[in-house]
């Protein structure tokens, strides 16, 4: 036996409307063309679906099963046909999203609470991209952001940039190196360096200052929460590295201080640049395109002094 939508819809108008001639008003076709349907589906079941004689036409025990069907599945097809235009049109889709930039949780949470409010019917979700590849996953399709400081010329992955911040180096203000105007790579060779639960290379410190200079503090602390990171540092436990913008709100607050960072070739200040990455088909996505644009604006908040 075949059946196909069409028969559950027939079945369902006929239901509905209590006789052939509305039924075949409801479908847009003709009368004839809705007999011989039937008579196609009574042939293929074995079975009679309506009791013939009965005003308005009622459907046989046969026919009430199929109705059961028709009224199980029919709404789940159009609930998946919703689904495929709201995808067709952009305004459906899934969204996940993977971290490289420990710091940056805190700057993205306030995005998506946005985003949500805009997108209702996109899904999203959210990944450190700190216990997995994150590039290898976006290839993968397992992910579809990524929040990267590290472009790689990958075919069909477009890097869009995000905004660029000054990683520094933070202290208590009692510390000595507080007396110091920028800090240079060889500052650190006798510090407890807090850090971000991150490997070396993932972290601005070891990438851009430390590893190339060979330089190694004299222990390495990792601490999962910025607010702690900073209390450690105001008790003089140690020292940080900190993207400027998640530091700017406690910069003029006396128990810390901020200093540049004294690049390799002498320099004083390192930027470094965050990127969206995105498979190349989906970057102009109508969601993704207002995302990464919710994301540039909130960062401007966060960079007010």
């Amino acid at each position: 036996m075949h059946i196909e939508f069409r028969h559950l819809r027939t079945i369902k108008a006929i239901h509905d409307t209590g006789g052939l001639a509305r039924a075949a008003d409801v479908l847009n076709i003709t009368q004839s063309a809705l007999s011989h349907q039937i008579k196609g589906i009574e042939t293929q079941a074995g079975v009679e679906l309506f009791v013939r004689r009965s005003k308005p036409l009622k459907l046989s025990s046969a026919g009430m099963k199929l109705l059961a069907a028709a009224e199980r599945i029919l709404p789940q097809v159009a609930e998946l046909e919703a689904e495929f235009e709201g995808l067709v049109a952009g305004k459906a889709g899934r969204l996940h999203i993977a971290i490289e930039c420990h710091a940056c949780f805190e700057w993205l949470f306030p995005v998506l609470e946005q985003f949500r409010k805009a997108w209702p019917e996109v899904d999203v979700d959210i990944r450190p991209g700190l216990a997995f590849e994150a590039m290898p996953a976006l290839k993968r399709e397992e992910v579809d952001l990524v929040v990267t400081s590290d472009p790689e010329a990958l075919p069909q992955t477009d890097f869009t940039p995000l905004f660029d911040y000054d990683p520094v180096f933070v202290a208590a203000a009692s510390h000595p190196l507080a007396a110091k105007s920028a800090i240079s790579a060889e500052d650190f060779a006798g510090e407890t360096l807090i850090t971000y639960p991150v490997d070396r290379p993932r972290l601005d410190i070891f990438s851009q200052l430390l590893t190339p200079a060979k330089v190694e503090p004299a222990e390495v602390r990792q601490v999962e929460l910025t607010a702690v990171i900073l209390m450690l540092v105001a008790s003089n436990r140690g020292v940080s590295v900190l993207p400027d913008w998640v530091v700017r709100q406690v910069r003029y607050n006396a128990d810390y201080v901020t200093r540049p960072l004294v690049a390799l070739d002498g320099s004083t200040g390192i930027t470094r640049r965050l990127y969206a990455a995105t498979r190349t088909e989906e970057t102009t996505l109508p969601f993704m395109s207002h995302l990464i644009r919710l994301a540039r604006q909130e960062v401007v908040k966060l960079q007010r002094p």
